[in-house]
């Protein structure tokens, strides 16, 4: 016979309501509240990597072996959590039951290792109920959900959507604000009134305004954890008193930031501060490209997790340019290691250390002739190197000797410099595409780009990129695009410096390959297209 149990009110949080059951089934049920309620309620603390979503090579369907692998890559790290299905996991692109699996898989994987908090946002407030009561009994620890976007509900609208959440899912709940892809802002007078709801236990806040963390810490620290999410401010909101970060970089350097995290607990704010500084520039180029960054990251460092889904394309919102500056980044924290590669210049066969990833070749052979370009910056400081190398003796030495023999007016071919008298090896000209016509414009070439073009050949001798044994072997010629219009001379020196480092790198590779200019064709432009 059914009974009337008093019980705390999952509809409203608070008071008493009345609960009809079968006496086994409701005494079963009550036993499961108070083992609920005695439990302490989870608050987010520490270092969590939002989730990448593997994909098969085809992006058609969510590849499980490597999701694992990535769970235990970053437990292995020391995260103190991991969020699936968040933004860098490409929720707004996965079907419903996808991010079930996905969920369901990460659970799984971390096998109460750590927690897990699971994405469950969605546009509609239906919706989002259905993941949220979904990811509680897949037995996640709490639910991460973004503001309502598209449609940009009023105030009154976000409130209703995490209430009813809330009020429907005895789960602990995290606000989420990213206003930068939601086009909606939460308020901190909104997240002042979310506190006071007992099952909303944390905000992650990915707007990078500092203003905004120090509002909802003013307001409500004593009442739910505020959590980072935004990579370039992470010390600044820890040294303000936030919990902890989520993080699409804490997918490839979580030990950095767990790291990070320790020092400042520990109030050793200098170390802290040194390391972001460290990895600030792969922080910008994650915050800037999202899951496009953190996977490509990811692949080159040898932890696999396939491509991303379309509309997001490596050369849309990670350019090339900037997959080569956090590839640079990576190599000099050590996250990508040098190993031994095979070169062959004419008659010599030698190994040297390279800064490999997976699609840099075994053996790098036929030196007679190397191409490659790279392009860096943009408006009138934009720098763009085409690139070859080759034998002395070959075609690339010929064209070498005709350069200096004949000069082209207006293009004069010029042998860079180190310092005064100490010409960089291999030797490298440089030839200006653009005709020089006044003394500013060649002030700029062979000032600023010379300078730069000699460094990174140095720096490309260094480091492994170019074999230091084959340097008396090899010539280099550069043609080098600097706008007439150019006048921040350091402007153009970094940014020639970046695109020769870069195409010195794509043209001992032998980059792109065939495969990645089929892969690219359709995405593909010349650089200055849309320039008037």
């Amino acid at each position: 016979m059914p009974f009337s149990c008093p019980i705390l009110s999952e509809d409203i949080g608070h008071g008493w309501g009345i609960l009809n059951v079968e006496p086994c089934e409701g005494l079963k049920w009550f036993d499961r509240r108070i083992e609920y309620w005695l439990k302490p309620m989870f608050k987010p603390e520490g270092i969590f990597p939002a989730l990448v979503t593997p994909f098969t090579k085809d992006r058609k369907r969510v590849n499980e072996g490597q999701l694992r692998q990535l769970v235990d890559h970053c437990i292995e790290a020391g995260v103190n959590g991991v969020v699936p299905c968040g933004t860098t996991g490409e929720f707004v692109n996965m079907t419903i039951d996808e991010r079930k699996r996905v969920i369901d898989v990460v659970v799984d994987q971390t096998n109460g290792r750590v927690p897990v908090v699971a994405g469950t946002g969605a546009s509609g407030t239906e919706q989002a109920l259905e993941m949220t009561k979904y990811a509680k009994d897949a037995g996640v620890e709490a639910s991460l959900i973004v503001t309502p976007y598209y449609l940009k509900p009023t105030s009154r609208g976000i409130y209703e959507h995490y209430s009813t959440i809330a009020s429907q899912v005895d789960l602990p709940i995290m606000l989420y604000n990213i206003p930068q892809v939601t086009g909606l802002s939460l308020p901190w007078q909104m997240v002042e009134d979310l506190a006071q709801i007992p099952n909303i236990v944390g905000i992650k806040d990915s707007s990078g305004q500092l203003s905004f963390i120090l509002a909802i810490l003013e307001k409500v620290r004593d009442k739910i954890n505020v959590i980072c999410g935004h990579d370039e401010v992470v010390v600044a909101a820890l040294a303000a008193g936030a919990s902890g970060a989520i993080l699409a970089s804490a997918n490839f350097i979580p030990d950095i930031w767990v790291q990070i995290y320790g020092h400042v607990k520990n109030n050793d704010l200098e170390k802290a501060r040194e390391l972001q500084y460290k990895v600030q520039k792969i922080a910008r180029i994650t915050v800037q490209s999202g899951a496009v960054g953190a996977k490509e990251a990811l692949n080159m460092m040898g932890v696999k997790v396939g491509p991303v889904r379309l509309p997001l394309s490596v050369g849309g919102v990670l350019t090339y340019e900037a997959r080569e500056e956090l590839r640079l980044d990576l190599e000099k924290i050590g996250k990508i290691k040098a190993k031994l590669v095979k070169f062959e210049v004419e008659e010599k066969v030698l190994e040297g250390r390279f800064m490999a990833v997976h699609i840099t070749p075994d053996t790098i052979r036929d030196f007679k002739l190397r191409v490659g370009e790279a392009l860096a910056g943009k408006d009138a400081e934009v720098a763009h190197i085409d690139l070859i190398i080759g034998n002395k003796g070959g075609p690339v030495g010929e064209a070498f000797a005709r350069a200096k023999a004949n000069p082209t007016a207006g293009h004069e071919a010029l042998v860079a410099i180190l310092e005064p008298n100490v010409v960089v090896k291999p030797v490298t000209l440089m030839v200006p595409t653009v005709t020089i016509k006044n003394m500013r414009q060649a002030s700029m070439v062979y000032g600023p780009a010379q300078s730069a073009i000699a460094k990174a050949v140095a720096d490309s001798l260094d480091d492994g990129t170019i074999p230091m044994d084959v340097v008396d072997d090899l010539i280099i010629i550069a043609n080098v695009f600097v706008h007439p219009s150019a006048i921040n001379r350091q402007r153009v020196y970094i940014n020639n410096y970046k695109a020769m480092r870069h195409s010195i790198r794509r043209t001992i590779e032998g980059r792109p390959t065939a495969d990645e200019v089929i892969e690219n064709k359709d995405r593909s432009k010349h650089p200055f297209k849309y320039t008037p």
